[in-house]
This record gives structure tokens, C-alpha cells and sequence, in this order.
């Protein structure tokens, strides 16, 4: 269900009701690209279901789904059709476009060329934990988690969510583990990692699945390279990447965690995979934080 979490602590404030989350949902739901129009983005149902709630509710969890719909202009299209027409002009005027027409130039070949292009869609998950008042949104990178967060904010006024900044950060953290070869409790060193170092350069090393714990690794440490990424597992049952910026990547559920889910119609099997998913996750992402000595208290 979710392959990648950015974690961000939600602010104090909310919507007053479920009702008011649906109808605030429904306001923005998708539509699809328009013939000039580069990117569009809205809510779908998360059961992928049609006339579905826009959020669903599930073992008092609350899950999300936005679309996102971009039309693909290549770079060098675009600057093909904008010499064209810059050749017209010459041609009409004898004079080269300059610097402010040519960037005109480029915006009339974007326009021109839109309703032509094909479109990619992404679907994004988005996660609460309300209890914990947590916010994990399924996205491989910040730019794609900063797009739903946006939309987010945007749907339900008066909702703010900022990343969260733990006491010990995740590179010292991982620097440690390594070292030492322990581990926080609950968690295992896997046999992927990626080391880089801190100067302008930043020669980078990865090990893919090679055992960590070798001397290489440690004098590359002591070199004053630092992990970026590091897979772990946690309690046997979930593993995943951790990364510097404190996001979990490659998220896999490990033998057994599904074992024994009836199957069952699509919305029961639904159910059964977030109540699953969510509830093994919620302590991994409490243990992680843990680990990491805790989330800094933002001064007010």
C-alpha cells in the first residue's frame, strides 16, 4: 500500500468535522488536464472505486489519495518549435529575435505544442495518524511530497503540517550504528548503504547487498564520509532505507505480516491491507524517532 513515507508533524488546528473534510475534498476534486494546461492535480477516491468517500477511515487512521496529472513537453521540442518561429520572424523582419522575444517565442511554442503533448499520471497517498497528529505522505521525493502537502493546505484550510527535525540526526545516527555495530533495539543493519563525504566534491560510496559490518566501512567513517542511506529492518517484519533527510524509502512487508488476511471483495481487502499497513507502521515510525533520541520541541 505505501512504498515511500515522509513524516511531518501536523499543527494544531483542523477541519471541524469529517463531513467538512469530504465536502472540502470534493471541492478540489481531480479533473483532468485541460488542452494548455501543464499540470492539474485533485483528490480520487481512495479505494480507487468511483463516488467512494474522498477519505476513508480505517482502525481510526485517515488515508488520502491525490492525482496528479502533468503533460510531457520535452525541453528540446520546445526549443525546436521556438527556433521556428524565430526563423519566421528574421525572416519577416531581418532582425534576430533578442533575449526578452526569444523568451516570448518560447512561451507562444509551449502553448502551441501543449495540446499536442501526452500526459503521465501519479497517484500520491496521504496518510494521518489524528491520535498522534501525524502526517505521512507516500512520495519517492520532497518536491512530490511539498506538491500534496500544498494542494493539502489548500483543500483544508487550517491545516499546517511541518517536517519533523528529531534530536539526533539521521546521518550521526546511522554514522553510529555502523560504527558500533548495534543497532537501536527492534532494528538490524541490512546490506545496503550509501556513504558520501562533506567536502565540495562528494566522492560517494555505495555497498549493495554486502555485509556492513567491515573494517572498509568504518575507516571510510573516519575518513569523515557520512551515510545517506542505510536499510534496516525492522522487528523482522518490515524493511525499508532510511536517508539523511529522514525519509523512509523502499518500504517492503516481510513474510508473514499478511499472512493469514482473508481475502475477500475489493473493499474488504481494502480494509484489511491499510488496518494491516497502518498498524505495523505507526510503531515503526515511533521507534524510529525514538531511536533518532526523539522529536526536537520547536520553541513557541
Amino acid at each position: 500500500m505505501f512504498k515511500n513515507l515522509i513524516v511531518y508533524r501536523l499543527g494544531p488546528e483542523g477541519p471541524a468535522s469529517m463531513a467538512d473534510i469530504e465536502a472540502a475534498l470534493d471541492r478540489d476534486r481531480f479533473i483532468e488536464c485541460g488542452l494548455t494546461q501543464p499540470l492539474s492535480l485533485g483528490w480520487v477516491e481512495p479505494r480507487g472505486v468511483a463516488n467512494a468517500p474522498l477519505i476513508e477511515v480505517v482502525d481510526g487512521q485517515w488515508l488520502l489519495s491525490l492525482q496528479v496529472e502533468q503533460r510531457i513537453l520535452p525541453g528540446a521540442v520546445v526549443r525546436r518549435r521556438a527556433e521556428e518561429l524565430a526563423a519566421k520572424v528574421e525572416q519577416a523582419t531581418g532582425r534576430k529575435p533578442g533575449k526578452k522575444q526569444m523568451r516570448e517565442l518560447k512561451d507562444q511554442a509551449t502553448l502551441d505544442l501543449l495540446p499536442m503533448s501526452f500526459t503521465k499520471r501519479a497517484t500520491v497517498r496521504l496518510w494521518i495518524a489524528p491520535a498522534q497528529r501525524l502526517l505521512m505522505v507516500d512520495a519517492g521525493s520532497s518536491a512530490r511530497a511539498d506538491l500534496a502537502l500544498t494542494q493539502l493546505a489548500k483543500s483544508l484550510v487550517g491545516v499546517s503540517a511541518q517536517g519533523i527535525q528529531t534530536q539526533l540526526s539521521p546521518a550521526v545516527a546511522m554514522a553510529e550504528w555502523l560504527s558500533s555495530g548495534e543497532p537501536p533495539q527492534g532494528f538490524s543493519v541490512d546490506r545496503d548503504c550509501e556513504l558520501k563525504a562533506a567536502d565540495g566534491e562528494k566522492p560517494t560510496v555505495r555497498y549493495a547487498r554486502h555485509a556492513l559490518d567491515i573494517v572498509e566501512i568504518r575507516e571510510h567513517l573516519k575518513g569523515g564520509k557520512q551515510p545517506t542511506r542505510l536499510a534496516l529492518t525492522w522487528q523482522g517484519r518490515v524493511s525499508f532505507t532510511l536517508t539523511d533527510g529522514l525519509q523512509i524509502k523502499k518500504l517492503a512487508f516481510l513474510d508473514g505480516v499478511f499472512e493469514g488476511r482473508k481475502s475477500g471483495r475489493d473493499d474488504e481487502a481494502f480494509d484489511a491491507d491499510a488496518a494491516i499497513a497502518t498498524g505495523e507502521l505507526a510503531p515503526l515510525i515511533g521507534d524510529l524517532l525514538d531511536a533518532l533520541g526523539g522529536e526536537q520541541v520547536m520553541a513557541a
